[in-house]
């Protein structure tokens, strides 16, 4: 356990709880996309720690072209991952 003074942090257990909500300590950190380019399908690595809302852009590890990912981890720890063309 951290011993820290709440008043000098301004850290109260409701701030504590909204901040870092427990979970089962569960979260995905894998995911299976399919390329809208070529189509095949690639295995990418998560990252739980980045945010609940995450976007950013990945290649393909078939044909090189880039994507758009969108990652959004519900309380549950499960991400939902949407895939979209970078030059759309």
């Amino acid at each position: 356990m951290v011993d820290f003074d709440d008043d000098e942090q301004g850290w109260t257990t409701e701030r504590l709880d909204e901040e870092f909500p427990l979970g089962d300590g569960d979260a995905d950190v894998e995911a299976f996309v399919e390329c809208p380019y070529c189509g095949e399908v690639n295995e990418i690595s998560l990252d739980p720690g980045s945010g609940v809302d995450q976007e950013y852009a990945e290649d393909c590890q078939v044909c090189c072209r880039a994507w758009l990912l969108h990652v959004r981890y519900g309380r549950d720890g499960k991400a939902e991952v949407e895939v979209q063309r970078a030059d759309s």
